[in-house]
């Protein structure tokens, strides 16, 4: 392990010239733009209850809660009898066909999300679901269900038996934040977290169309952290994403939480802090800082750590109630974008009511790394007004969309150097609740934003549970 270091001098600072920061975009590439094309109700009585600020059905760090593969669209969810369920429909239609999987929702927890995945070497369908720091529930469909939906049924019978273990693989009785990645290669990874919040480990499985296996942890919980106001000794890594992009690279930027609240200058904040950016070029085996170094060994003793240099791109302190797990995105080039929010210094250096203050002062960032490989930061001039997170999406010519919660999207166009943010729609006419769960996948196959929410209630009173689209640039 190495000594703590931030790529402070990495930063060319928050605006950018167009010139230095277009990178491959062309003057005649239209700007960003959304169109409304329609909205479906997937459930008009899903399971409503808020915990942790958030929903079971919308909670935009499962991966993915939402994906398009092979003209088909998928979604999961509770209905209100707490049932999970799986619908499908054609790219287009109106109307989502429903499976019951064989398994209710065991607590009024919001972790306890459903994250889909598709293993394209055998066209099946996995889903992972209802755990947080304890066992987990998994279901995978029949071999090529995915590959021929037109050709087979959309029924109970096309999915195995619910598990406690990966097909007798067990991995952890303390599991968390399953999120599902195909791999260029045709596999299926499962990224999850062992242990608990504050002191846990990132651990990645892989699946080759025959079977589980294990790769092991490869992020670390120990080290000692130092603030101004104190330290911790043990902490958690939390990810924004893992995503592999075009070229076979696996990305993941992240933040930090200690333990130990004697970091904060106030018991009400949060003990998240800095922004960290890594990367795996064989399949997250080993893993790499900003500079090329590798940091840690999946399954191996050396494992990514917060003492570890050259892992910081956004340095910032434990006192700004920093979001953990917001989003990420890599652009036609691979090159890394991320999604950050938290209170700027400008509204005081101290939170002292995480959502309080995050609700009425926070602002959401992009971070992404330039043509030149330098890190820059750009604050979009969109008021959070929620403590929730925002999730981050780039078209085919590179305009990045921020979709805020409550369903609220924002653009900024590739040719100015992401400098020109403004809001695209509002909101109207949705009365989402707060986060949305985006499919990723169908904006790369077919140019559509894509995006789940659910209706505001109050206390446990179910509410309806949409998707709507919007078509982006052609």
């Amino acid at each position: 392990m190495h000594r703590r270091t931030l790529l402070v001098a990495a930063f060319a600072g928050a605006v950018v010239t167009p010139a230095l920061a277009s990178g491959t975009a062309r003057a005649a590439d239209p700007g960003p733009s959304v169109t409304r094309t329609g909205t479906t109700t997937l459930d008009s009585q899903a399971i409503f209850f808020v915990s942790y600020d958030g929903l079971v059905n919308n909670n935009s760090f499962q991966k993915n809660g939402l994906l398009t593969y092979k003209g088909y669209q998928y979604a999961v969810w509770y209905t209100a009898d707490r049932n999970a369920v799986v619908g499908r429909r054609v790219l287009g239609g109106s109307t989502w066909s429903t499976v019951k999987v064989g398994h209710t929702l065991k607590a009024d927890d919001s972790h306890n999300v459903i994250s889909m995945g598709v293993s394209k070497t055998d066209g099946r369908l996995h889903l992972n679901m209802d755990s947080h720091s304890d066992g987990f529930t998994y279901v995978k469909s029949v071999a090529g269900l995915l590959d021929n939906p037109g050709g087979l049924s959309w029924t109970a019978s096309r999915f195995g038996a619910p598990q406690s273990t990966l097909d007798g693989l067990a991995l952890t009785s303390q599991f968390t934040y399953p999120q599902f990645i195909s791999t260029p290669d045709g596999k299926l990874q499962l990224s999850y977290r062992v242990a608990v919040s504050g002191n846990g480990r990132n651990a990645l499985a892989e699946y080759d169309g025959t079977k589980w296996t294990n790769l092991g942890e490869w992020s670390g919980s120990t080290g000692t952290y130092t603030s101004e106001h104190g330290s911790s000794t043990a902490r958690n890594m939390y990810l924004h994403g893992i995503d592999y992009d075009r070229n076979g690279r696996l990305h993941s930027f992240f933040t930090w939480r200690e333990q130990n609240g004697a970091v904060m200058c106030n018991s009400g904040g949060i003990t998240n802090h800095d922004t960290g950016y890594l990367y795996s070029d064989d399949r997250g085996r080993t893993w790499r800082n900003n500079a090329g170094t590798v940091v840690g060994v999946t399954g191996g003793s050396d494992k990514v750590s917060v003492t570890d240099a050259g892992l910081v791109v956004d340095p910032l302190n434990p006192d700004h109630s920093l979001m953990n797990q917001e989003s990420q995105f890599t652009d036609s080039a691979g090159r890394p974008h991320a999604i950050i929010s938290y209170v700027p210094g400008r509204f005081g250096q101290c939170t002292t009511n995480y959502v309080a203050d995050r609700t009425a002062n926070g602002r959401a960032f992009h971070v992404r790394k330039n043509a030149s490989g330098t890190w820059q930061k750009t604050e979009i001039p969109v008021p959070l007004n929620s403590s929730q997170r925002t999730k981050l999406v780039l078209d085919k010519y590179d305009n990045a969309y921020a979709i805020f919660p409550f369903g609220r999207i924002a653009g900024a166009s590739a040719a100015s150097g992401y400098t020109d943010w403004k809001i695209l729609f509002d909101g109207s006419g949705l009365n989402a609740f707060g986060e949305v769960v985006v499919d990723e996948m169908r904006v790369a196959q077919d140019g559509v934003l894509s995006f789940m929410y659910q209706e505001k209630s109050s206390g446990t009173t179910p509410s309806a549970l949409h998707v709507v689209d919007f078509r982006l640039p052609a």
